[in-house]
């Protein structure tokens, strides 16, 4: 009888497999966390955020560099964080806002702490009665605004159009 024939000899290679299984396993679950740990994203120093008055109906953008505050009706904005993915993954932005309230007659509140994306504004949301606030993306610079178009003068005019009525239908024409 050979060293691997036998209850003995089948019990180590059972052990074996089970330990090889077990150091494959180990090796997939490390290279996964590996991978979760080195997220491809990027810190930018500018958050971009879109602001909507209900009251109003306006909506505004909101530049804010990381670390500043910037002021929206009676909230206050402080951006901790955004980051961004690299170009080469599916783009998502985020940024870590703490954002107080200051309504008048009342004392300042915090109203929201916590990271916002921008593919899922819905996710983790302001719930303001008044106020809407969410992440546009992040930006590795401020923005330029588009050239000054001059006016109300500097749009084309509209065509001349004379407007026809659409023919009655039959039977209401005889009446």
């Amino acid at each position: 009888m050979s060293a691997q024939s036998g209850p003995a000899g089948l019990a180590r290679l059972a052990g074996g497999c089970a330990l090889k299984a077990a150091a494959c396993l180990l090796a997939t679950v490390m290279a996964a966390q590996t991978a979760i740990a080195e997220q491809p994203t990027v810190d930018v120093p500018i958050a971009i955020l879109r602001g909507l008055d209900k009251i109003t109906a306006r909506v505004q953008p909101i530049i804010v560099e990381v670390g500043q505050q910037a002021e929206f009706g009676s909230l206050t904005l402080l951006v901790q964080s955004c980051r961004t993915t690299r170009p080469d993954q599916t783009p998502e932005n985020a940024v870590f806002l703490q954002i107080e309230d200051e309504p008048p007659g009342e004392d300042r509140r915090e109203i929201f702490s916590g990271w916002m994306f921008s593919s899922s504004p819905s996710v983790s949301a302001l719930d303001h009665a008044v106020f809407d606030v969410w992440l546009e993306r992040c930006a590795t610079e401020i923005p330029q605004p588009p050239e000054d178009m001059g006016g109300e003068e500097s749009y084309p005019p509209l065509p001349e159009s004379q407007i026809i009525p659409p023919p009655l239908p039959e039977r209401r024409q005889s009446l």
